[in-house]
């Protein structure tokens, strides 16, 4: 067989983790036809995506992996997973930020990504409740890496989550006494129906209060977050002002996704 040598391993994968999560499980030797790879590169795929948790490999194939409305991984678990889609996501949604704006974030990997190149935009008032973003913006001031070294940055309190997010009521307080000009949202998945969800039902509350601060919401997902619904729904897509994700997300889900968000924006 001569391989397809067009599409990268990352994009190949992407391909399979949709096939799987569409059809509810695939055959190897349907991949193969379908990518017009060998059953070896498809099988070094399944390797792949299944020690990364994303699917379960049966005999001869591969499902999807069933979890609970109410796991939440935690944070260095979710941040070996989509590098490529988070750092393209992160680089398009710091594009949406104006010097001197007052921005807030939310727990989350993607988030976290992103605080990496908001450090490089002057003036901005940072609101956060995630540890890990914060601690992004202490090391680029320490370092001299930070645009301005005047840049506000705000950690709320509250009760660190398994995703290193501080929730509850002190964050949430703290929150709703504020007003930001962009709100950046991670998740722990999106759908249609369910919005932007969480399994933390405290961590919904918290970003339900960075919702209604917010002149204009911005979600980043990458498109693996696509199908998955956690516990506690915390904004319905038509809150969404904008998603930003990548271009693994299928052509007919961005058209159904473009109904309700007012933009999307596929990054890289």
């Amino acid at each position: 067989m001569v391989e397809n040598s067009s599409l990268l391993a990352e994009q190949r994968r992407a391909l399979i983790l949709d096939e799987v999560r569409r059809r509810g499980g695939v055959r190897v030797n349907e991949l193969t036809r379908k990518l017009n790879v060998s059953d070896m590169t498809v099988r070094r795929d399944l390797d792949a995506l299944a020690r990364q948790g994303m699917l379960e490999k049966v005999h001869g194939g591969a499902v999807p992996v069933l979890e609970a409305s109410t796991h939440e991984p935690g944070f260095e678990a979710k941040s070996a997973l989509e590098l490529n889609a988070k750092e393209q996501i992160a680089e398009a949604a710091a594009r949406l930020v104006a010097p001197g704006s007052a921005v807030a974030l939310s727990g989350g990997t993607t988030t976290f990504a992103l605080a990496h190149h908001l450090v490089r935009i002057e003036g901005l008032t940072v609101v956060t409740n995630s540890v890990r973003v914060a601690d992004v913006f202490e090391h680029a001031a320490r370092q001299g890496a930070a645009a301005s070294p005047a840049a506000t940055v705000v950690l709320t309190g509250g009760v660190r989550t398994p995703s290193d997010a501080l929730v509850g009521p002190i964050a949430d307080r703290a929150i709703r006494s504020l007003h930001f000009d962009l709100l950046f949202l991670g998740c722990h998945g999106i759908s249609l129906e369910a919005g932007l969800s969480t399994p933390n039902l405290a961590e919904a509350e918290t970003n339900r209060s960075f919702v209604a601060a917010a002149r204009r919401v911005v979600a980043v997902a990458d498109h693996t977050k696509w199908g998955t619904v956690g516990l506690s729904t915390f904004a319905a897509l038509a809150e969404v002002d904008t998603l930003v994700t990548d271009g693994g997300l299928p052509t007919e889900i961005r058209s159904a996704v473009a109904e309700q968000v007012r933009e999307v924006v596929i990054a890289g």
